[in-house]
């Protein structure tokens, strides 16, 4: 009799399922770590964190305008969006540099899935970019002298920028395998940003590109601004998402999903496209002439003191810092002129749109007083000096013929007499900077022009005690307003020494011979 001898079946586990996109996260997250760690991006993101750094020191940047702050967080997007183009075709490249391809052949991620490992690697510098621009943004917004409003599709076209680069370098890599193709790339991408597209964003080829700033010399209202912003964020979007999966299916991802992803994608960046193709209006439109001809239609006005302020709607918080700079020329006049009620004004010419560099023609109104857009750093000064020739001259035409006489000095001294720091700022509202010879004084609306001689005697009083030249000011209100007291009058006048034989050389100015 023989027995059997059984062994009992040792229960089988159910195989675990595959899992590949939990490899794809994984995969992303190094490859993201490894991109962060390259030294193009470490270079340029070092230099995008100290440029924001110290454009956060500036004086000039105390009186922000949130419509152009917006648009400036744009341009240094450009550089870190090719180091990460860089930095990622490097990666995707990196198995056919080291010949371990085949080796990936085993793996249950397919091709096209570390393909999108790739794509996903790209979205933290990305959100990089975009911590950077709401840190500069922010900053700006919340100090106390800004105005305006800033655009949410502006300022995501920063983050978008890299995004794109970023996936571009992707597809770059898996059409052309070749170590050579990305810098070959960077070069033609950096030539069509410098020498193809337009930078005044008015050619609907300029908005194909991913940035277009369009910065002029004067801040325009938000509603004067005309931008087609939203579409071009939409553009970008439709872009981005249309280049990645165009790399997912080049690596084989041929699913119904990736095809229709496609096809989707195709579209809104042919929508985008579309909806921005008009660009920036060149010059006038309905609005601008409007804000521009008729600004009193379109702004509000307010009383501080004795004198009347109207600004634009995002810029009457701003009028008090103007009555102060008023107020303070004012204090230093005599006569009727320490009295006057003033109308300032604020006014810009947008007719000939953003990027221009138009002048205001000044009033020939007696009392009313241009003032611009921009304020702080050298637009104090000027503004001081458009309320000092208005209190002497009687209006800001009355300017623009040469005044070779005393009013000069007056002129000179109410707008830098009572300034903090009077010697920086005559060098401000002179075109050369200096504090000697002959030179064209700023304004909001016609400069006009100081002969050496008249520039010695102002430099003389301010240098002087403020307290000692001020009743003399104002005693000789009379004669020093007028035209037929001469320029060496004023100095006796004032107290100032007669000129010595080198100290009256010519300038070239219009008033010396």
């Amino acid at each position: 009799m023989s027995t059997a001898l059984e062994t009992p079946a040792r229960a089988v586990e159910p195989a675990r399922p595959p899992r590949p996109w939990a490899a794809v996260f994984a995969l992303a997250r190094f490859e993201a770590r490894e991109l962060r760690m390259t030294v193009p991006f470490l270079g340029i993101a070092a230099l995008y964190v100290a440029w924001i750094v110290w454009q956060t020191t500036q004086r000039q940047g105390d009186y922000p305008v949130l419509q152009d702050v917006d648009r400036d967080t744009q341009g240094m997007s450009v550089l870190l969006g090719l180091a990460v183009l860089l930095g990622v075709n490097r990666a995707v490249l990196r198995s056919h540099r080291c010949d371990t391809d085949r080796h990936f052949e085993v793996l249950v991620v397919e091709p096209w899935r570390r393909t999108v490992a790739h794509v996903l690697s790209v979205v933290p510098a990305a959100l990089f970019t975009a911590v950077c621009v709401g840190v500069q943004f922010t900053w700006a917004a919340l100090k106390p002298g800004a105005v305006g409003h800033g655009s949410p599709a502006e300022l995501a076209v920063g983050p978008l920028t890299v995004l794109l680069f970023g996936v571009f370098g992707v597809l770059v890599a898996r059409l052309v395998p070749s170590v050579f193709a990305a810098p070959v790339l960077l070069v033609l991408l950096l030539f069509a940003l410098l020498f193809v597209a337009s930078p005044s964003g008015t050619a609907w080829t300029s908005w194909l590109g991913p940035v277009v700033t369009e910065s002029g010399a004067t801040p325009f209202p938000s509603d004067l601004l005309e931008r087609p912003a939203a579409w071009h964020a939409l553009y970008l979007v439709g872009f981005c998402l249309f280049v990645a999966v165009v790399a997912v299916l080049v690596s084989g991802g041929r699913t119904t999903v990736v095809k229709a992803a496609v096809a989707g994608s195709l579209a809104l960046t042919l929508v985008g496209a579309v909806g921005q193709s008009g660009g920036t209006p060149p010059g006038s439109t309905p609005a601008r002439d409007r804000a521009s001809l008729t600004p009193d239609k379109v702004q509000s006005c307010l009383t501080h003191d004795r004198s009347t302020y109207c600004a634009y709607p995002e810029w009457t918080g701003r009028t008090a810092d103007w009555a102060a700079v008023v107020d303070r020329v004012q204090n230093l006049a005599g006569g009727r002129a320490g009295g006057e009620r003033l109308t300032v004004q604020q006014r810009v010419d947008a007719r000939h749109g953003l990027g221009s560099q138009a002048v205001l023609s000044p009033f020939d109104e007696p009392g009313r007083v241009s003032v611009g857009t921009a304020w702080g750093g050298n637009r104090v000064p000027e503004f001081a000096a458009a309320v000092a020739a208005v209190l002497v001259l009687g209006n800001e035409k009355a300017a623009l013929e040469p005044i070779c006489d005393a009013r000069v000095v007056t002129i000179m001294w109410l707008a830098l007499g009572a300034d903090p720091d009077p010697m920086a700022a005559l060098r401000d509202v002179r075109v050369d900077d200096s504090v000697s010879g002959s030179a064209i004084v700023l304004s909001p609306t016609e400069p006009f022009s100081m002969s050496a001689e008249q520039t010695r005697i102002v430099r003389e009083l301010l240098q002087k005690p403020r307290y000692s030249v001020i009743p003399k000011v104002k005693a000789r209100w009379t004669e020093l307003t007028s035209a037929r007291t001469t320029t060496a009058e004023a100095a006796r006048l004032l107290g100032v020494p007669a000129a010595t034989g080198a100290e009256t050389g010519t300038g070239g100015g219009p008033c010396e011979e």
